[in-house]
């Protein structure tokens, strides 16, 4: 007879492992972006991920730790999408970071940060990161194209991307394309004259 109590089982009898920490993120990630962090409490997720409390609370000793692993795992390696493309120059990369379709949910660190209301709790302290990095990315790719001042204009389009996604939920409408337009002239603002007469060359000859 199987020594393992139903305690250490799931709902369904399925045996505690490491397909219950993945089945348990998974939950996560689909019901905290559906309905929030907060509306979602540990029963429910539990349900979903079909595991039982106590194989849960193992995984992850409270819920904010894994409000933090569930940002954490959301996108490491900072839209990969838009900034590892080889096929694009640096400035359609920067406007590539604006090519996002209305139906995208809230970003999911603008949501855990405004429904946290604590800038310590870990998932907060993900959130600043993961923005930082962004705007890093951002610089960089400025950088790249030859703005005079990269960090300036990469902290301007990540303001504009956040206020775009914030604007489009509000509304329900798209802001991106009226967002991209203003990247548009900062970027161009932003790369002095001899930068882009280069970068129209490129474009007219390519």
């Amino acid at each position: 007879m199987d020594p393992m109590t139903e305690l250490e089982k799931g709902p369904t009898g399925r045996r505690r492992g490491r397909g219950a920490r993945e089945r348990i993120l998974s939950a996560s990630q689909r019901l905290f972006r559906e309905q929030g962090i907060n509306r979602t409490g540990m029963d429910q997720l539990c349900a979903a991920a079909e595991v039982s409390k106590r194989t849960a609370y193992q995984h992850f000793p409270s819920k904010d730790e894994l409000v933090a692993e569930y940002l954490r795992r959301f996108d490491p390696s900072v839209l990969p999408g838009v900034f590892d493309r080889t096929d694009l120059t640096p400035r359609e990369r920067l406007l590539a970071a604006f090519d996002i379709p209305p139906t995208t949910p809230l970003c999911p660190y603008i949501a855990a940060a405004v429904e946290l209301h604590d800038p310590r709790h870990p998932a907060s302290q993900y959130a600043r990161d993961y923005k930082k990095a962004v705007a890093a990315r951002l610089a960089d790719t400025a950088r790249e194209a030859g703005a005079a001042d990269p960090e300036q204009l990469g902290e301007q389009l990540a303001l504009l991307i956040d206020g775009a996604a914030a604007r489009t939920r509000v509304l329900d409408a798209d802001a991106f394309p009226t967002a991209a337009a203003i990247a548009a002239v900062l970027i161009d603002n932003a790369i002095p004259a001899a930068a882009g007469d280069d970068r129209r060359r490129e474009e007219v000859s390519s």
